[in-house]
């Protein structure tokens, strides 16, 4: 006869074999970005280390933390994916430094627009509030056609979502008039 713990790891797999696999949701989101109509929220791709240098100056990039070499061939090799899975993309959205704006530039999806709102508030956590509140009702505003893509930051993808986000993830959301659900993560 079967042990009560035998019993609970026997429905405990049973479980797990019922959720989708990390590749089953991200093809599952891949055909929802097919569809359009989301809002892609992706953190700039690999610039090792945190935050900027002493004397960062925004319209400087030297002054700033950088996409490394291996963080440039992640962002053309995500926008070669896009193209690939023919996801369509309407309107590109990044942060003004310079990082970000690297990443959307080199994924090669469209013309990409600087915008306050998606830069980076890790050294000034008083405009968290009012940056996030414009992102989320810009989002929430969002209805394709295509899909809307915003290269940020961490901190401001944490404030959006309540998650972490990793260098060159994306998390896909769909608006839902006044809010926003979240689809799914990709990540590269």
């Amino acid at each position: 006869m079967p042990t009560l713990r035998t019993l609970t790891f026997t429905l405990f797999v049973g479980i797990l074999g019922m959720l989708p696999t990390s590749a089953q949701a991200d093809e599952s989101t891949w055909q929802a970005l097919q569809e359009g109509g989301l809002v892609i929220l992706m953190r700039h791709a690999l610039a090792p280390g945190i935050g900027d240098p002493a004397g960062f100056e925004l319209s400087l990039c030297g002054t700033q933390r950088n996409l490394s070499a291996q963080g440039r061939a992640q962002a053309e090799a995500i926008g070669r994916l896009f193209r690939e899975r023919n996801v369509p993309v309407a309107d590109v959205y990044s942060s003004r430094w310079c990082r970000a704006l690297d990443t959307a530039e080199l994924m090669d999806l469209g013309h990409v627009e600087p915008a306050p709102w998606l830069d980076s508030f890790f050294r000034q956590r008083s405009e968290r509030d009012a940056q996030t509140r414009t992102a989320r009702e810009l989002i929430a505003a969002w209805q394709g056609p295509g899909n809307l893509l915003l290269v940020s930051h961490q901190v401001n993808i944490t404030a959006l979502t309540g998650g972490g986000v990793s260098s060159g993830e994306m998390i896909v959301v769909r608006p839902t008039g006044n809010s926003f659900q979240i689809v799914g993560r990709l990540s590269r």
